[in-house]
């Protein structure tokens, strides 16, 4: 089992940046892809950036994509997310997530999450 704790959410005007971060323990040999998701009142889970930690590959959505970077740490289990130019719209509660199996931006194929982060941006 993988327990996963995000850190590094905040308030930030329009313009900022953020860094968030994700520490994974238990089980993490067995993590093939993680990912962050994020929930905004009202609103389903949707994806946003995406890697397989072993191949680094990584991918976003369109909404973020050249604003956000995913990336991970050396020991493979810390994730993290650099915001920059961020917008209103980019405000929600954020999630990481792992699995040993599955990858992508659907939050179905993944097994373990945090309990999320927020994130406000105002305007």
């Amino acid at each position: 089992q993988v327990h996963l704790v995000e850190s590094g959410g905040g308030s930030v005007q329009a313009g900022g940046s953020l860094r968030l971060s994700c520490a994974a323990s238990g089980y993490t040999d067995s993590i093939y892809s993680m990912a962050w998701f994020r929930q905004a009142p009202g609103n389903e889970r949707e994806g946003v950036a995406g890697i397989f930690t072993d191949s680094i590959v990584t991918y976003y959505a369109p909404s973020v994509k050249g604003r956000f970077t995913i990336s991970q740490g050396t020991a493979k289990n810390t994730l993290y997310l650099q915001m920059n130019s961020l917008k209103p719209e980019d405000t929600a509660m954020y999630y990481c997530a792992a699995d040993p199996d599955s990858g992508g931006l659907a939050p179905q194929a993944y097994k373990s999450w945090g309990q999320g982060t927020q994130v406000t941006v105002s305007s």
